[in-house]
């Protein structure tokens, strides 16, 4: 196991990633690219340049101060000197290394609310399984600590890493974004069947499962692929519950800041709530409990 690791914040007081008040860790890197992603700085492994084109004066201090004058992100250093020079705070470095001993002394500052709610230590992403040694040692201390842990997971990982990690993790947040292969590479970039698959060894391996399916218009919101979702969910054994997170446009502009928005994407209105609890209803007539919106 390994003391360190990438992270790229730490989110206090959460009330959607899991039982009770909660802090969210956010571990970077993620192999896949779904074009709606919320977290596009989750997706690169490595600290990266954020920039806030709507704060931007233009001024030039950021390309002043940098020491090797460059005017493009493709050969930065990650020096630090723009964002230092930023009088508006425009340019920020998103992701930074810690230890486990940093984490866990912020973790354990809320120990508190974990107690009095019902609460605990969620790892997101990204894909926290991607870094799996650090992951594992955050787990086990907080195990020691008695901290109620959930795992944020789109099972993008070895088979045997999700085995290892399984009797450390009190919940875990399974986000399935489609049943449909094809589909699901056209979105996410990657194809699922290393997905289903390790839904299907965590569920014999843990029996505190929570499914999350983002319903994303012009990719999943339809009864067809509902009703595929709705028959896994009820024929894996340890999913306690199923959440459906309607989309919502934040990736625009938080893509935009970090240069991974493709050109002349789209942006698809929000489900809305009649049509929710229509494909609500569709897990719910095969016994499948479901709930709308974040948790």
């Amino acid at each position: 196991m390994t003391s360190q690791g990438m992270v790229f914040n730490l989110q206090r007081y959460s009330l959607h990633d899991g039982p009770g008040i909660r802090t969210t860790v956010f571990l970077k890197g993620c192999p896949a690219r779904c074009w709606w992603c919320h977290n596009p700085e989750s997706q690169l492994p490595m600290p990266e340049i954020s920039s806030f084109q709507k704060v931007c004066l233009s001024c030039g201090a950021c390309f002043d101060a940098c020491p090797e004058r460059l005017d493009t992100a493709t050969t930065c250093t990650l020096c630090g000197a723009c964002t230092e020079a930023c009088p508006t705070g425009a340019r920020q470095i998103v992701g930074r290394e810690m230890s486990a001993d940093e984490v866990m002394a912020s973790l354990l500052k809320d120990r508190f609310f974990y107690e009095d709610s019902g609460g605990g230590v969620t790892f997101s992403g990204g894909e926290p399984l991607c870094q799996p040694d650090f992951l594992k040692t955050l787990l086990s201390r907080c195990r020691d600590h008695e901290i109620h842990t959930a795992v944020d997971t789109a099972g993008l990982c070895p088979p045997e890493t999700l085995a290892e990690i399984a009797p450390l993790v009190d919940l875990f947040l399974f986000d399935l974004k489609c049943a449909e292969g094809k589909r699901h590479l056209q979105g996410t970039g990657i194809d699922n069947g290393g997905i289903v698959s390790n839904l299907a060894l965590l569920s014999r391996l843990h029996a505190n499962i929570w499914l999350r399916i983002p319903v994303v218009p012009g990719f999943n919101a339809s009864e067809e692929e509902m009703c595929a979702l709705a028959k896994v969910s009820s024929e894996t054994p340890g999913i306690r519950h199923v959440w459906l997170l309607p989309y919502h446009a934040t990736w625009t502009g938080k893509q935009a800041r970090f240069g991974t928005m493709a050109t002349g994407a789209t942006q698809p209105a929000p489900p809305t709530m009649e049509v929710l609890e229509v494909f609500a209803k569709i897990f719910r007539d095969i016994g499948v409990p479901t709930s709308i919106g974040g948790q």
